[in-house]
């Protein structure tokens, strides 16, 4: 089951679910709104079979993304949960702009916190600020027992006292 607003201020206000910063006029009815980092990566080409980025740092008045053009940015946001999964989807305002976001990997597993990458692909030129909000994030009730062998070796998974923001 989905987590209405309430309920994810309820979890955060527990220590169950993690948004750091959090700010109560983000929660939606059933998600919560979060912000783009500073930083975007730019693809610029394949090198010895791996991606090379350009970084860039969005300036104040802002970036336009090129269409067609993956880039990677960031949520300003550490985001996790010790009890929920989570799923980060775009927001239809920033869809009907022609922006797709979190294009191939959206599920955020039980235990991890961590600023999560953005995957962005603009249809058309599209203005973005360090800050604004671009996204929404969902959390979900687990079925099951949780699989704790997979945290052994995650690449994200940081113990909650150990969380402060950084940047990519």
């Amino acid at each position: 089951m989905i987590l209405t607003g309430k309920a994810i201020i309820s979890e955060q206000r527990k220590g169950n679910i993690s948004l750091v910063p959090f700010y109560e006029n983000q929660v939606n009815p059933n998600s919560y709104n979060y912000c783009l980092g500073s930083i975007l990566k730019v693809f610029q080409k394949m090198q010895d079979g791996k991606p090379v980025f350009e970084d860039i740092i969005i300036p104040p008045e802002g970036y336009v993304l090129k269409p067609h053009v993956l880039y990677l940015g960031h949520t300003k946001e550490i985001i996790g949960s010790k009890k929920y999964a989570m799923s980060l989807i775009g927001r239809s305002s920033m869809g009907r702009l022609g922006l797709f976001l979190q294009v191939s990997a959206n599920l955020g597993h039980t235990k991890s916190f961590h600023q999560w990458t953005l995957e962005l692909v603009a249809a058309k030129p599209i203005r973005l600020y360090a800050g604004m909000i671009i996204g929404q994030v969902t959390f979900w009730d687990n079925y099951g027992e949780i699989y704790e062998h997979a945290f052994t070796y995650a690449k994200y998974n940081l113990p909650t006292q150990q969380l402060k923001v950084e940047k990519l």
